[in-house]
């Protein structure tokens, strides 16, 4: 009796073993704070684009792009090393995020057809960015046995791309039936559980270093050294592409009256070419990352091209395999790129190193945005994006194939 009473610590071992881990409060953080942005993300589509005639969604669009991205590229180059100052709280940094954006996302609802939801844009922005800075810095540290980089890496973005995808037309319908404040408000809701994940990251996150590595001698570009600077053009290239097309592919088809069955199909096929990427992106892991990210931005150069050349019979075909293209490569490029960074970048200046790029593709997708604005006939369209992604590709390979990995 007295055995069966008290059994042995060993019998509860089999129940420890399925206690979250790290990874598993990474992933839920991450999967909530994308479900977060994605009704955000809705909340504001429905406000600047929907709900309004062309030419007044252009300016509105255009502000929009004006207003938050111009002083973000002014804070940017401050969140990097404000992170690597303060390694021991980046649980606090992530939880920080988190919870303000549930303030922002409640001040919103209560000003969403104000000026005022512009610069409580640009702060979610900047959180936004902030925490995938820190989330970037993270990984390492709660890596899963036997997991590398990419792999983990691919983990981590499929599972905020799944709760992408699910939050968007739960978004759309609250939207419909409640209004955009009350989309907001759930967002906000959404937050505060990704806040209380962010504070069950395991006490290692906030370990220091165990490893430096002299980076002096290694050539530099723009504060990255020349591969991790390669893969960085490379991925902003990708990221570029994906702004310009999410903005003159959504004016096209409204211009062109075409069905909105259009670009609904053209949404959901980016979401479904994103996770089909990232898939891709875990099944190759063992490649070299840099790999990755020059076979991207060469095989979205030969659809660019493809799609140009079918552009005035096939429109809509065209575009959507562009689209697919589009979203596989960004996909794969922004593994390798994370996976470039994690590798050849020492830890005590890595956060510095992903606000550098996550700043540059955050640029990048709003200078795509910007020139999607312009009223150009698509095969011009498709193949300036051929010329400008193209070139990229082969300064990218380029660079790979000569200089050695460090």
């Amino acid at each position: 009796m007295t055995q069966a009473a008290h059994p042995p610590a060993e019998a509860f071992r089999p129940l420890r073993d399925w206690a979250p881990t790290g990874f598993t409060w990474l992933l839920r953080m991450h999967g909530a704070q994308n479900a977060g942005d994605a009704l955000i993300a809705v909340s504001l589509a429905n406000t600047f684009f929907f709900s309004v005639p062309v030419g007044e969604a252009r300016g509105k669009v255009g502000l929009y792009l004006l207003v938050t991205m111009a002083p973000f590229s002014v804070l940017a180059p401050f969140i990097g090393p404000l992170l690597d100052r303060t390694r021991h709280g980046r649980r606090l940094a992530l939880a920080g995020a988190m919870a303000g954006r549930v303030v922002l996302a409640y001040f919103m609802s209560d000003h969403v057809n104000g000026l005022a939801v512009y610069p409580a844009a640009l702060c979610v922005l900047v959180l936004s960015r902030g925490y995938a800075v820190a989330r970037s810095a993270v990984a390492p540290r709660v890596l899963p046995r036997g997991a590398t980089l990419v792999g983990a890496n691919a983990r981590v973005t499929l599972t905020g791309a799944v709760a992408s995808a699910v939050a968007a037309p739960i978004g759309a319908g609250v939207s419909a039936l409640l209004g955009p404040e009350w989309l907001l408000r759930l967002a906000a809701l959404v937050f505060v559980a990704a806040t209380v994940f962010a504070l069950r990251l395991p006490s290692s996150v906030n370990e220091e270093p165990s490893w430096s590595r002299d980076i002096e001698d290694e050539p530099v570009l723009a504060g990255f050294t020349r591969r991790v600077g390669a893969a960085v053009i490379g991925a902003a290239s990708l990221r570029l592409l994906a702004g310009f097309l999410t903005i003159f592919l959504a004016f096209w088809i409204q211009f062109e009256k075409r069905p909105t069955w259009q670009l609904v199909v053209l949404i959901s096929v980016a979401a479904v070419a994103g996770m089909a990427g990232t898939g891709l992106g875990a099944v190759v892991r063992q490649h070299a990352p840099e790999r990755l990210v020059g076979g991207a931005v060469v095989m979205v150069t030969v659809a660019l091209i493809v799609g140009t050349l079918n552009f005035g019979g096939r429109a809509f075909a065209a575009a959507l395999f562009v689209v697919v293209a589009s979203g596989i490569a960004g996909a794969v490029g922004k593994l390798g790129l994370d996976a470039v960074i994690q590798r050849d970048i020492p830890e005590d200046v890595r956060a510095q190193a992903f606000a550098r790029s996550e700043t540059t593709l955050q640029l990048a997708w709003v200078a795509g945005g910007a020139l999607g604005l312009m009223p150009i006939i698509g095969e011009a369209a498709l193949g300036g994006a051929a010329v400008v992604v193209g070139a990229a590709a082969y300064y990218t390979v380029r660079v790979f194939r000569t200089v050695p990995v460090p």
